[in-house]
């Protein structure tokens, strides 16, 4: 029973109105040890100014569509990025919650637990890897470390000019981006997705010209990739990717010209709605796709 009375009295103080007001004014500045991040998009931003969170959403799936950067053997998983663990996470007493604007509990219940800012993937200019510099900028200004993220943009603009001078050697095919949901379904990118903005700076045509969403994605059926002819193909896995391993040795899937052409690569997963560090990660692994092999 004092278990119990305790876990609700917790829960009652962190959503009690007066709790934000008092907690602004005993914090005035943000203990980058004491930080969680409820979704990947922040989780990024965070780990790119060379902090890691003390709590991070859904860890397991992270390590299977993200991959890359590592959370820290220590992080604690917070539950669900829709449905955080409210409970455990004013045990922990953050100093900041992080979180994907539109996506998971509202502000108004995050900021009883704990000051939070939260970030979008993209706007009106459809342009979410500008938007992500942005993002790290605003929240390095909170954290206090300008100049650590001044330092990782300009890494990551030296490290794509590089990668552009090692994929110009690549023949002049357009490339589609591709990812297999189920047998019959796979997520493509284009119009207004991260890989799209990384692709103009690369000099690298698109192949998916068609309908795309707010996240630059789409999902369609297996069938209509194979109107794609004289292209590359790059597929991310994301974990043991057993379903892929199911569709490939089917015989729509052998029908295919770019399987026929030699021309469809796997590769590891990256996060497909993040930012630099994702950015840079896609750069890598078509320098191994379409260069390195």
């Amino acid at each position: 029973m004092p278990d119990l009375f305790r876990r609700r009295l917790l829960m009652a103080m962190a959503l009690s109105p007066l709790l934000p007001a008092w907690r602004a004014q005993a914090e005035s500045s943000v203990d980058i040890q004491r930080i969680i991040s409820l979704e990947w998009r922040p989780t990024e931003l965070l780990m790119a100014l060379g902090v890691s969170p003390m709590g991070a959403a859904e860890i397991y799936n992270y390590g299977l569509w993200v991959g890359e950067p590592a959370l820290p053997p220590e992080t604690v998983d917070v539950g669900l990025r829709t449905e955080p663990n409210i409970e455990l996470m004013i045990q922990m007493k953050p100093s900041l919650l992080l979180y994907s604007s539109g996506y998971g509990p509202s502000v108004t219940t995050l900021d009883k637990i704990a000051p939070s800012m939260g970030f979008a993937f993209s706007d009106d200019r459809g342009k979410p890897l500008t938007v992500s510099r942005e993002s790290l900028m605003q929240l390095a200004r909170k954290l206090d470390r300008v100049p650590q993220a001044q330092q990782h943009l300009a890494e990551y603009d030296a490290f794509v000019i590089q990668s552009k001078a090692r994929l110009a050697n690549r023949p002049k095919r357009p490339l589609l981006l591709m990812s297999v949901l189920d047998p019959r379904h796979t997520l493509v990118f284009g119009k207004g997705s991260l890989f799209l903005e990384v692709m103009d700076n690369l000099g690298i045509e698109n192949a998916w010209q068609g309908e795309t969403n707010f996240w630059g994605s789409a999902v369609i059926g297996i069938e209509r990739l194979a109107s794609m002819k004289d292209v590359d193909v790059v597929c991310f896995d994301h974990g043991e990717d057993l379903m892929m391993d199911q569709v490939i040795v089917t015989p729509l899937w052998q029908s295919m010209p770019f399987v026929r052409q030699n021309r469809f690569h796997r590769v590891p997963q990256v996060w497909f709605y993040g930012g630099t560090l994702s950015a840079m990660r896609f750069c890598r692994l078509l320098d191994s796709a379409l260069v390195a092999a």
